[in-house]
């Protein structure tokens, strides 16, 4: 019996050792990506048998093959420019062009290399758009492009910042995209219309909360060099730029010669008539003298045809559009009035090759096209596409003294 209970007592306390050493096992939490593959295919399937199938549209488009070409951007005699940056998913391309002439402006006359922020210029156009959409009652174009001339009206008003005070980007975001902002903000206006509700300080006040939420909102103050500064301060102070001191040119045959008048398209929407207005010869030989003499060029117009092509890098007019020989006044004025050339786009002439006796221009372009090709942020155009397809183009006044003098009052 005391054998037996001994045995028993021994069980007893191996199972209490056992029981007490042992830590209970805990499950672990992680974090993972929910997933369900069979669920994605379902989705997928779902999505494809609901949309047909589209078929790829084709253009008629130049055949580049065996055609001369640049080789390369160093094939050019160019000016100090700011590198090619990227104006993403906007209509953004007429301040993206024209802060770039204003940067080599300040580089040729001071060999200072300053960047300017693009979008603090951008910001305050649209509120100025608005503003006029208001006051015009819903009559006044409200769009995502404008015109080259819009930033030098803009700076005399709210002033420049350097550009990484302002960049309109939020942190992460690479690339710029309005196409939710507009959106937003259209919207926005086209109700007021409908509804007749024009309270000006009303409405922009909800513009700025919109463009804030998408851009940020822009500095009242910067510092520069220990310096507090206004943005109107930083163009007096910093910028140093005479903004009297450029000119808009343009070249159509339905506006009288050597006068200012209108550029009537929808991205002048404020009815700019500070265009001087010249015969196509007279504007060939201005940017062409201008371009030789040390000055870039700020020049817009037309770049949906089939001699322009991003991967090939140029823009041609081909011989089955019109013989060089037959590029005139009319030609041009023909294109403009059908709608077959417009004022698509803005772009930065920075260069120059004269190649056969005639010119190839080296053009920086902040639109997505020209980033597909060898020479990214480039396009090369021929002397040709500018006298067919640009309509205008900005200077400083010293490149076109002799065509000002021309001015009939």
């Amino acid at each position: 019996m005391r054998r037996t209970l001994t045995i028993l007592l021994l069980g007893l306390i191996i199972i209490l050792s056992t029981a007490l050493g042992q830590v209970p096992k805990k499950d672990r939490a992680v974090f993972a990506e929910p997933k369900n593959e069979f669920l994605d295919t379902i989705k997928k399937e779902s999505a494809a048998f609901e949309t047909k199938a589209q078929p790829l549209k084709k253009q008629l488009q130049l055949d580049f093959s065996g055609l001369y070409r640049p080789s390369s951007v160093n094939d050019f005699k160019q000016y100090w420019h700011s590198q090619p940056v990227s104006q993403g998913v906007s209509g953004m391309c007429w301040c993206f062009s024209a802060t770039s002439f204003f940067e080599s402006e300040i580089y040729r006359l001071t060999k200072r290399q300053i960047k300017l922020s693009e979008l603090h210029t951008v910001y305050w156009e649209y509120v100025e758009k608005a503003r006029r959409f208001i006051q015009e009652r819903g009559n006044s174009a409200f769009g995502e492009g404008s015109e080259a001339n819009a930033v030098r009206r803009i700076w005399k008003t709210y002033g420049v910042v350097p550009g990484e005070a302002y960049t309109g980007l939020k942190q992460g975001q690479k690339f710029h995209d309005h196409s939710k902002l507009f959106t937003e903000m259209n919207s926005y206006l086209q109700g007021l219309k409908a509804s007749s509700a024009w309270n000006e300080d009303e409405a922009l006040n909800t513009i700025e909360s919109i463009l804030n939420h998408y851009l940020g909102e822009p500095p009242k103050t910067i510092l520069v060099e220990s310096k507090t500064m206004t943005p109107k301060e930083y163009l007096e102070n910093v910028v140093r730029l005479n903004l009297e001191d450029y000119v808009e040119v343009m070249s159509l045959m339905e506006k009288p010669f050597y006068q200012f008048a209108e550029f009537e398209v929808h991205d002048n929407w404020w009815h700019s008539k500070e265009y001087f207005n010249v015969p196509l010869n007279d504007f060939m030989d201005a940017i062409k003298k201008a371009i030789r003499s040390g000055y870039t060029v700020c020049i817009g117009g037309d770049v949906s045809e089939p001699g322009y092509e991003g991967h090939a890098g140029v823009a041609i007019v081909p011989t089955f559009d019109i013989p060089s020989e037959y590029i005139d006044d009319h030609a041009r004025q023909f294109r403009f009035s059908t709608g077959t050339t417009g004022d698509d786009h803005g772009i930065h002439m920075v260069g120059y090759l004269e190649k056969d006796g005639k010119d190839w221009y080296l053009i920086k372009d902040s639109g997505s096209g020209s980033r597909n090709n060898a020479h990214p942020g480039y396009y090369f155009y021929t002397e040709d596409y500018a006298k067919l397809k640009m309509l205008g183009c900005t200077l400083h006044k010293d490149a076109v003294r002799d065509l000002l003098g021309k001015l009939q009052k």
